[in-house]
């Protein structure tokens, strides 16, 4: 059985921008956290959803033909297969809900690409 996790003490843990580190697993899903400052990059996932949920700062998430801006408390699925860049002008934590096998950059290989991310 897992304990708690003070998800404020697990973001204290993360010091590189755009790594997700994983808190725990929900069936076939990891619960992940990372922090956001500056673009990442455009990227898509086809066959997976995207959950983002902004827990401090504010996430914007970019899209071809519309962007979403999210704050503390609200949260944004981007669809599966729709290309978008997350954008942060501030540092942003944020708290996402994968499948396991997804690859945070999706169908595009970078520097930012985490293909297997620690457990904190």
């Amino acid at each position: 059985m897992q304990d708690k996790v003070n998800i404020e003490e697990k973001f204290r843990l993360v010091d590189v921008y755009w790594t997700p580190k994983i808190l725990g697993q929900v069936n076939e899903s990891h619960v992940k956290i990372f922090k956001a400052k500056g673009e990442f990059v455009w990227h898509s996932h086809e066959e997976e959803e995207e959950f983002f949920l902004v827990i401090k700062g504010q996430l914007t998430i970019k899209m071809p033909d519309r962007e979403v801006v999210i704050h503390p408390g609200e949260f944004f699925i981007v669809p599966k297969g729709v290309e978008h860049l997350p954008y942060a002008k501030e540092e942003a934590h944020i708290l996402l809900f994968e499948p396991k096998n997804v690859i945070n950059t999706g169908n595009v290989t970078s520097k930012e690409t985490v293909s297997d991310p620690d457990w904190i």
